[in-house]
């Protein structure tokens, strides 16, 4: 290859990409599309209102067109790269950029090699890897080891972005269990789905999880507990101020005092299954096409059923 356009995941991963002395263009996609309204069109003006007004909103964060564009405008002359090589992780928060990016491409009808590098388990390390978690020569065996996407593997990518554009994300289902390129795609798709409201507890898998650390382990404050479910939080891949809002929203099961932080009662009624609290909790969050408060997810059957509830 003669000349590449990298597209990564973040700005971390770009400047160490750089550091390393690895060559091409680079365009660091900066969304985090796994929440909020999204449609299937991004290259358009109502796809940037649409995102610009939600990130304005739920994280106070402005939203510079004129870097935006900027960055997109690597897109408009794809002629002088010979491959498109992205740059993505084993969790949510990542696949869900990735379908963007790679539906994106594929809506500007960009004909050119596209290879995947991706990180997640390590041989020899107990825990999932990001790619800007890797050391040098591990970063640069992935890269070596990219997988070249296949038309099918594009056209895969394609659908399931617009099923997360959509309003049945229960037609995610039959993707968790079939195999493609992706290595890490089925259990994003599983943790996206158990991100709705459980219809017995109301909470998500990772709400409960939250609450269980809160149960079992010595968390000091709101900040500790930020730093543990950073660390545990499976294949989410969330940030602080995604974290930081979930807490926020969570704060109705704690009790604190200057050295502890606890479940009061309704923390333990809700990891014991007792209570619905998807009403009390207000998360409003909308995935893609879809409010969350209007599904919840029954885990004997593994699917998402259709709720009548307030939209706060």
């Amino acid at each position: 290859m003669n000349k590449v356009l990298h597209i990564t995941n973040g700005d971390s991963l770009t400047d160490y990409l750089n550091e390393l002395g690895f060559q091409g263009d680079f365009l660091t996609w900066q969304e985090m599309l796994c929440e909020g309204p999204v449609i299937s069109n991004i290259n358009s003006k109502k796809f940037f209102d649409i995102r610009s007004s939600f990130l304005k909103e739920y994280y106070d964060i402005e939203v510079n067109k004129f870097d935006f564009n900027r960055d997109l405008i690597k897109l408009e002359h794809t002629e002088n790269y010979d491959a498109i090589i992205l740059w993505f992780e084993y969790d949510l928060f990542c696949h869900i950029n990735m379908l963007g990016v790679i539906s994106l491409l594929h809506q500007k009808k960009i004909d050119k090699p596209i290879y995947l590098v991706t990180s997640g388990f390590i041989s020899g390390e107990k825990s999932l890897k990001g790619l800007p978690e890797l050391n040098p020569d591990q970063l640069r065996e992935h890269f070596h080891a990219r997988i070249k996407l296949t038309k099918e593997d594009q056209e895969l990518a394609v659908d399931l972005w617009n099923i997360y554009c959509g309003m049945d994300h229960n037609l995610f289902k039959p993707y968790i269990v079939s195999n493609s390129s992706f290595k890490y795609m089925s259990n994003c798709l599983k943790a996206h789905i158990e991100r709705f409201p459980n219809q017995k507890t109301g909470l998500s898998v990772l709400e409960e999880n939250i609450l269980t650390i809160v149960k079992d382990r010595d968390v000091k404050s709101k900040h500790h507990l930020l730093g543990y479910i950073l660390n545990y939080q499976g294949y989410y891949g969330f940030g602080d101020l995604q974290m930081e809002r979930i807490i926020e929203k969570l704060s109705i099961f704690f009790k604190s005092s200057t050295e502890k932080l606890e479940l009061n009662r309704n923390g333990h009624e809700a990891l014991l299954g007792q209570h619905n609290f998807a009403r009390e909790v207000k998360n409003n969050m909308i995935y893609g096409g879809v409010q969350r408060l209007n599904y919840q997810f029954n885990s004997e059957k593994n699917k998402l059923i259709k709720t009548i509830l307030n939209v706060y």
